[in-house]
C-alpha cells in the first residue's frame, strides 16, 4: 500500500525563482539559501512519523524533545548533502517527493529517488517538468484566471475593470500607468512572499527605482504593475488539486509589511483585542469572501491549464482595500501560489494551541540578531503553558535555535 510509504519532502520556498531563471543548476543567493537552511525542518508539520525531511541541518535532540510536549511526533530527518551517497535511503521504496514547490533545480535534486517512489508519483504531473509549466508560476496566469472570474461576481464588492493589472515591458509602457492610476506597485513576474515588489509612490521616479523596475523586465521579460491599493488586509484561500479536481482546504489570514512581504499568519481567527483587532465591518466582509469566491475559483482552476499539469497544494491570494469611496473590495485572485505555502502551514498549526485559543505565527529574521538570542528573550517574557498536549499560551519555537540561526518560525499563543 503506498499510503505506508514515505513521502520525502524538501523545503524550498526559492522555487519560483528557480523556474524563473529555468536552469537546472539554478542557487539562490546567500541570505535565501540561509532562509532555507534555517527554517528546514519546517515541514514537519505536514509530514507524517514514516515521512521524510531533506535537511541542510540536523535538528538538535532538544528541539525535536519539545516537539513532543506538544503532542508531534517528528519525521526522520535526511542530510542533504548525504542523500545522493546514501545507497540504501536511495533504493528504499516511495511514496511521493513533495518539495515546497517544484522547478527544474529540484526536479535535478531529487532526481536519484525518483526511481524508488510509487507508480502513482511517477504517473502524476509532475512527476517531470516540462518547459509549459512554467507559465503557471507567473503572476500574469492568476490575472488571466482573474479576468475569467470577475464578470460573474458583485461589481460592488470586487476590484473594478478599469484597476485590473498590466503586463509591462517597456519604460514607457510604466510611466503611461503611473499616469493614468497615480501610483503603482511593479511586481516581478515569478516570486514569493512579497519579494520582487517595488512600490512607486513619489513623481518624479528615482534613478534607483527605474533601475530595479527595468532590472524585472531584463530579467524576467516583463513586470506586473497595478495600482497601488488602500489594503486593509490580506486573506487566502487553500487548495488541493488531484486528477483535476480542485478540493477546498481552508482560509488561511496572513500578515504583511508595509512593503507587502509576508510577515506570518493569524490562527483560528481574525484578533479580537488588543492592538491588532480588526475592525467588525472588515471581518464581516473578510468572512463574506468564501461564499462569493471558492466555488468562481474552482471552475476557473479546473477548467485552466493548472489542473492539467500540477498536483499537489496551492493557494490563492486575495487583497481586501478600500475604494475611493471609502468602501470596502477585493481583488479575488491577486496571486496563485502553486506550491506548499505558508497559509496552508498555518491551517496545519491552527490544532496546536487549546481549543478556542488564538494565536500568530511568525517568521523571525532581525540582521544581526540570532534567532536564539530572540527565543530566549520570547521564552522569559511569555512562558509557555500546557494543557496537555495543547499550547494554552507562550512562545512555541517551530524550528530549531542556535547562535549561528538566522531566521526562525514560531507561534505566540494568546493568554
Amino acid at each position: 500500500m503506498t499510503e505506508n510509504l514515505p513521502d520525502i519532502y524538501l523545503f524550498n520556498p526559492t522555487c519560483e525563482y528557480a523556474v524563473a531563471n529555468g536552469h537546472t543548476s539554478w542557487q539562490p543567493n546567500r541570505l535565501l539559501q540561509k532562509m532555507e537552511e534555517d527554517l528546514g525542518a519546517l515541514p514537519l508539520f505536514f509530514a507524517r512519523p514514516q515521512d521524510v525531511i531533506l535537511v541542510k541541518k540536523m535538528p538538535p535532540a532538544d528541539f525535536t524533545e519539545r516537539l513532543g510536549r506538544a503532542g508531534i511526533t517528528p519525521p526522520r530527518f535526511v542530510l542533504l548533502k548525504e542523500m545522493a551517497t546514501d545507497t540504501a535511503f536511495i533504493q528504499k521504496p516511495k511514496g511521493k517527493l513533495i518539495p515546497w514547490g517544484w522547478s527544474p533545480a529540484a526536479h535535478r535534486l531529487l532526481r536519484p529517488l525518483k526511481p524508488s517512489c510509487s507508480q502513482a508519483f511517477k504517473n502524476s504531473p509532475v512527476a517531470e517538468w516540462k518547459p509549459e509549466y512554467r507559465e503557471i508560476y507567473s503572476k500574469k496566469f492568476a490575472l488571466e484566471v482573474l479576468k475569467s472570474i470577475l464578470p460573474g461576481l458583485p461589481p460592488e464588492k470586487v476590484l473594478q475593470p478599469h484597476e485590473l493589472p498590466e503586463v509591462c515591458q517597456t519604460k514607457q509602457e510604466l510611466e503611461t500607468l503611473l499616469n493614468r492610476w497615480g501610483k503603482l506597485m511593479v511586481k516581478a513576474p515569478w516570486s514569493s512572499s512579497g519579494r520582487g515588489l517595488q512600490r512607486v509612490t513619489k513623481t518624479p521616479v528615482a534613478p534607483k527605482v527605474w533601475e530595479k523596475l527595468l532590472g524585472i523586465i531584463k530579467e524576467q521579460g516583463y513586470a506586473m504593475a497595478e495600482p497601488y491599493l488602500e489594503k486593509v488586509l490580506d486573506v487566502a484561500f487553500q487548495f488541493e488539486i488531484k486528477k483535476g479536481k480542485i478540493q477546498f482546504k481552508g482560509v488561511s489570514r496572513f500578515l504583511t509589511d508595509k512593503k507587502g512581504q509576508y510577515q506570518g499568519n493569524f490562527l483560528n481567527g481574525w484578533p479580537d483585542k488588543g492592538p491588532e483587532k480588526i475592525a467588525s465591518e472588515v471581518v464581516s466582509f473578510a468572512s463574506s469572501l468564501s461564499n462569493m469566491l471558492i466555488n468562481p475559483l474552482i471552475n476557473a482552476l479546473e477548467n485552466s491549464l493548472l489542473a492539467r499539469i500540477y498536483e499537489g497544494n496551492f493557494g490563492v491570494d486575495t487583497l481586501i482595500f478600500r475604494d475611493a469611496n471609502d468602501r470596502l473590495r477585493v481583488n479575488p485572485c491577486l496571486e496563485i501560489n502553486v506550491r506548499q505555502n505558508m497559509g496552508l502551514l498555518s491551517l496545519h498549526l491552527e490544532n496546536l494551541p487549546s481549543p478556542g485559543k488564538k494565536g500568530v505565527f511568525n517568521i523571525f529574521y532581525q540582521p544581526g540578531k540570532p534567532f536564539y538570542t530572540f527565543q530566549k528573550e520570547m521564552e522569559t517574557k511569555y512562558p509557555i503553558q500546557f494543557a496537555g498536549n495543547h499550547i494554552e499560551s507562550g512562545f512555541f519555537p517551530l524550528t530549531p535555535a542556535d547562535n549561528n540561526t538566522s531566521f526562525g518560525a514560531y507561534l505566540l499563543v494568546n493568554r
